[in-house]
Formats: C-alpha cells, sequence, structure tokens
C-alpha cells in the first residue's frame, strides 16, 4: 500500500470509518473480457456512534477531528483520492461510471437513486442521500489545490498527522499499550515513546 493512503487510512480509522483501499474498477469489454479502468484510493464508511466506549463513569464517545465535519448521528461515505502532492482529484475520480461502482461497493445508495447522487457529487463534492446518509468526494494530500474553490473537499497530510500525535498524547495512557500492525500508527506510538524514553 502506498504510505500517504497508510497514513490517511490509519487518520480515518481513528476517526471512526471502516475503509477499503486502493479499489479496482472494472470495465466489460465487448469482447467479454475484463479490464481495470483505475482503481480509488481510498473509500470509507462511518456508522452513527463509532468510537462508544464504556468507562467507569459511564458511556464515552473517542474525539473526531472537527476538520473532517462530521455528523455523528448520520452515516457518511467518502470516495477519496490521496496524493504525495497536491490535493486534487483524477478525472477518474469524477468519472460517473467509477463514481458508480465506488457507490455500488457501498451498498448505500438504492440503484434508482444513484443517478442522482452521482450529479449531485459532481456539482458539489457532496451528496444527502434521501434514507440519511451522507457522500462525500475528498481529496488528501501535502499541499491545497491549485484550485482553493474546488468543489469537493481536501485535507493537508499535515494536518491528519498533527491530529493523530495530539490524540496520541493526549490518550498516552491508553496509547502506549497499544500492539498495531498499522504502519503509519505504529510508528507515530514508536515515536512518542522515543520521545518520552519509554520502552
Amino acid at each position: 500500500m502506498d504510505t500517504a493512503v497508510g497514513l490517511v487510512q490509519s487518520y480515518l480509522y481513528m476517526n471512526g470509518y471502516f475503509t477499503v483501499t486502493e479499489y479496482p474498477v472494472l470495465e466489460l469489454m465487448d469482447d467479454g473480457e475484463y479490464r481495470t479502468v483505475t482503481d480509488v484510493d481510498m473509500l470509507a464508511l462511518r456508522i452513527p456512534g463509532a468510537g462508544r466506549g464504556r468507562t467507569d463513569t459511564g458511556l464515552s464517545v473517542l474525539s473526531v477531528d472537527p476538520a473532517l465535519d462530521i455528523d455523528v448521528e448520520r452515516v457518511d461515505l467518502i470516495v477519496a483520492e490521496v496524493k504525495e502532492g497536491r490535493a486534487e482529484l483524477n478525472a477518474s475520480a469524477r468519472d460517473p461510471r467509477v463514481l458508480r461502482a465506488a457507490l455500488n461497493r457501498f451498498g448505500a445508495v438504492p440503484e434508482q437513486r444513484i443517478d442522482s447522487v452521482i450529479e449531485q457529487l459532481l456539482d458539489d463534492g457532496e451528496a444527502e442521500h434521501p434514507t440519511g446518509a451522507r457522500v462525500r468526494l475528498m481529496s488528501f494530500g501535502s499541499r491545497p489545490p491549485l484550485k482553493h474553490s474546488s468543489k469537493y473537499r481536501w485535507m493537508l497530510l499535515g494536518d491528519l498527522t498533527g491530529f493523530m500525535h495530539r490524540t496520541i498524547t493526549e490518550h498516552w495512557s491508553a496509547a502506549q499499550t497499544i500492539q498495531s500492525k498499522d504502519p503509519a500508527l505504529s510508528f507515530l506510538l514508536l515515536l512518542e515513546k522515543s520521545i518520552r524514553g519509554e520502552r
């Protein structure tokens, strides 16, 4: 997996999302063979109530990054591109066939509603599904897109790393016990242990 994709995946995990990375989009050719058209860097799903846990003082919810603008009461679906450079969408990420494949993978949008959801995504970068799901086009990168008025939400990798680092340090008593196989998260945990001089 690409390093930047791994970082975004770790960040979204920390914010309560389930993810699929590098999702292949296939096309059926006239001769009956299939070919890969593209892959979608990240599909992410967050279910209402994600992050709940029980503590000695009652029910708690892990705080989420306000920059994600999550409505914790709604299903949130993200179709995202991840770049090491500018946080921009490829042409394929705006292709209605690719968006249809992504929405079909989620399975949360009925077939008769997909066209209108795709149209909203292409017009506004976000679509509200009548049953309550929110669908968003996003891009993650190390630099802003050339057009700051882009019709999709974008976030900087440095901001993601900053949020992850703050969350780890604020919850260090719990975080230090994590034995993660996730490359980005385990690196940040090791870095914090090294700074603190802990085993």
